[in-house]
């Protein structure tokens, strides 16, 4: 493939054979070992923070991220060199999943306490929540706080997203004067307003549960994950003499 790094090729070759595996071997079995649960579900297992990367949830999903992979992470590469370039992808979206994680875990120990204070032990929450079953006994008040605790509790995450921020607040410091255009509004912008804009619809979008341009399902607080994780990386590396950026 002209025009594209070595480990970048190599990540999208990875995520496009992981697409295929889950359209013919089978959806179900991909997600229920591969997607990232939250972690109070019993189908959480701590290599879904690393395997979520490399899963999609339709072709749409992986076309634009594999693009955006290909868009920036070439340039990125070229910079880092390979060992620094997968550090730093992996190291991304993992700093994605947790804090996505730790965005759920803010919105449902709330409601948590609510229903153990009300009585209710954490086995019975943990039965109706994985049954989306429950008793003619319970209170009004219990029922709307296990609804805003079944989504979060029942969700899974999928997509290279959080380590594709990540890369391109990278692309955004080193190449700040690059110009970059959205599809469906072409006016090139320089990346380093261009890519901060970007993130705080992510950021709004993840406060306010209102989506912009995105599908309404997506994770946005791992988009926000990935930037800030992206960006702690590449100030740390800075500060301490990023001038030697490149890893052989």
């Amino acid at each position: 493939m002209r025009g594209i790094t070595e480990t970048v090729k190599h990540l999208i070759i990875i995520n496009v054979l992981m697409f295929i595996g889950t359209l013919t071997i089978g959806n179900g079995i991909f997600y229920e070992y591969l997607a990232l649960y939250f972690p109070k579900n019993d189908l959480f297992r701590p290599w879904q923070l690393l395997t979520h990367m490399f899963m999609h949830g339709g072709l749409t999903h992986i076309l634009f991220n594999m693009f955006a992979l290909w868009m920036f992470g070439t340039a990125v590469e070229q910079v880092f060199g390979a060992k620094k370039f997968i550090l730093f992808y992996l190291f991304s979206g993992l700093g994605a999943a947790l804090i996505m994680i730790g965005f759920y875990y803010f919105k449902y120990l709330p409601s948590e306490g609510v229903l153990l204070e009300s009585g209710m032990s954490l086995n019975e929450i943990h039965q109706i929540l994985s049954t989306n079953k429950v008793s003619q006994t319970i209170t009004d008040l219990q029922r709307i706080e296990l609804q805003n605790m079944f989504d979060i509790f029942n969700s899974s995450m999928v997509g290279a997203s959080g380590a594709i921020m990540g890369i391109l607040v990278a692309f955004g410091m080193l190449f700040p004067d690059s110009k970059l255009m959205l599809i469906f509004l072409p006016i090139p912008i320089k990346a380093k307003y261009f890519i901060p804009a970007i993130i705080a619809l992510d950021l709004f979008s993840a406060i306010t549960g209102q989506s912009i341009f995105s599908p309404s399902n997506t994770a946005f607080a791992a988009h926000v994950g990935g930037a800030l994780t992206g960006f702690i990386l590449m100030w740390l590396w800075k500060k301490n003499d990023m001038d030697r950026y490149r890893w052989n």
